[in-house]
């Protein structure tokens, strides 16, 4: 899949060029797109410098962790509920463990914490995995969950919209709560069909229905505060849990008896390792955006979309959030980018840029997390990955657009 679909970008890029060329004259095309190659390139370097250092902090981290017993007490206590979600994974795995570090970071918003867990927690998977080249059906769930983008505090949307002007910062926190919801929801769903899970199972709902009823309560609670008190909560829960994270390593180390100092340089080495093994994953995959970008096949796509939903007589105000959508399953910063474009093009509390903050909150970089998980541990064949992945992208845009019509239109 990986294989075709790489292609594929370049196929489609090269296409979208000659139409530029033969149809309009817009032979600089070519130029803009070998520079994008090569800038692709270079911003690949760029991000392995900062991934050195976030994997090897947090990767240490994660070894004192690990050593004072946290992953394996995890581990055992949702034991039943990852027997049925992952049934090849033994009892007590460390995996078990890292994949529940994991979603937690990812639901708090905690970027830099989640990827580095995430990449160990791929790792232990793959010791179990007894076809190395061909992700499991374990890494798949794990994978299909981490790209659809579960957040409970979106704090870097509300960062971007105050640092354009925004008078309520967090007035779209409701809506993303809901579109990555959404996501979620139709990522596991999707996974379980076609791996045969059973989610009625009452092991499964015992531990899925309080998590869906103390969020709901969550929601609720914070509907009731003001928008500047709720965008203070969200910054002070973000940044409190991430350092009371590490605080609770070293402690918990300490009380065990752990050699913290050691045992952070020991995880930092490992951290070190994993980084260096990704450049390559991170070059073929950024390169093939950046070309597929600079092509013009993104603008050609968005055309098409504006033109159907004229005929079909549909509103057509949410066209103008769509480069996001378009955009944000292949590079993150390009998705950033242009949701500041468009706050500032439409207006920060305009329709389109409410739904482009949406969105970006409430989708991952389905084709980045694919490089990087799968490419830390050399899978070549993602399965159904990428199709479930997308499924979810889908439907955290899908999701987005009704409730920002549903809160603003």
């Amino acid at each position: 899949m990986l294989n075709r679909l790489w292609l594929g970008f370049f196929l489609t890029a090269a296409l979208a060029a000659l139409g530029q060329w033969l149809g309009g004259g817009q032979a600089q095309v070519f130029a803009a797109m070998v520079e994008a190659l090569f800038g692709m390139a270079k911003l690949s370097v760029e991000v392995m410098l900062l991934l050195f250092g976030t994997l090897t902090l947090w990767l240490g981290f994660l070894r004192i962790a690990e050593r004072a017993g946290l992953v394996a007490a995890l581990a055992r206590g949702l034991a039943p509920l990852f027997q049925r979600l992952m049934p090849e994974v033994p009892r007590g795995h460390p995996a078990l463990g890292l994949i529940t570090l994991n979603f937690a970071a990812n639901a708090l918003g905690l970027d830099n914490a989640a990827t580095p867990i995430g990449l160990k927690a791929m790792r232990e998977l793959q010791t179990l995995n007894p076809h190395p080249e061909s992700a499991s059906n374990a890494q798949i769930l794990f994978l299909v969950l981490n790209a659809s983008s579960l957040t409970l505090l979106p704090v870097t949307i509300f960062m971007y919209r105050m640092q354009q002007g925004a008078p309520d910062p967090a007035l779209v926190f409701l809506p993303i709560l809901l579109a990555t919801s959404a996501s979620t929801l139709v990522g596991l769903l999707s996974v379980a069909w076609v791996q045969r899970l059973p989610l009625w199972s009452p092991v499964v709902l015992a531990y899925l229905l309080p998590v869906a009823l103390a969020l709901s309560g969550f929601m609720a609670l914070l509907a009731t505060l003001p928008a500047a008190a709720l965008t203070q909560l969200s910054s002070l829960l973000g940044n409190l849990l991430l350092f009371g994270l590490l605080l609770l390593f070293l402690l918990l180390g300490a009380w065990r008896r752990v050699p913290v100092y050691e045992a952070f340089i020991d995880g930092a080495r490992e951290g070190f390792e994993v980084a260096k093994n990704l450049l390559p994953y991170l070059v073929a995959m950024l390169c093939a955006v950046g070309v597929l970008r600079a092509s013009g096949a993104l603008e050609y796509a968005l055309a098409a979309i504006r033109a159907a939903v004229q005929w079909l007589g549909w509103d057509t105000r949410f066209v103008d959030a769509l480069p996001t959508a378009l955009v944000k399953p292949f590079s993150g910063s390009a998705a950033r980018a242009l949701l500041i474009e468009t706050m500032q093009t439409h207006g920060v509390d305009s329709f389109a840029a409410l739904l482009a903050a949406t969105v970006q909150g409430s989708t991952e970089t389905t084709f980045y997390v694919l490089a990087v998980y799968f490419g830390a541990v050399g899978i070549q064949r993602a399965r159904h990955a990428v199709a479930c992945a997308l499924l979810a992208e889908l439907a955290g845009v899908l999701a987005a657009i009704a409730v920002c019509y549903w809160f603003f239109g």
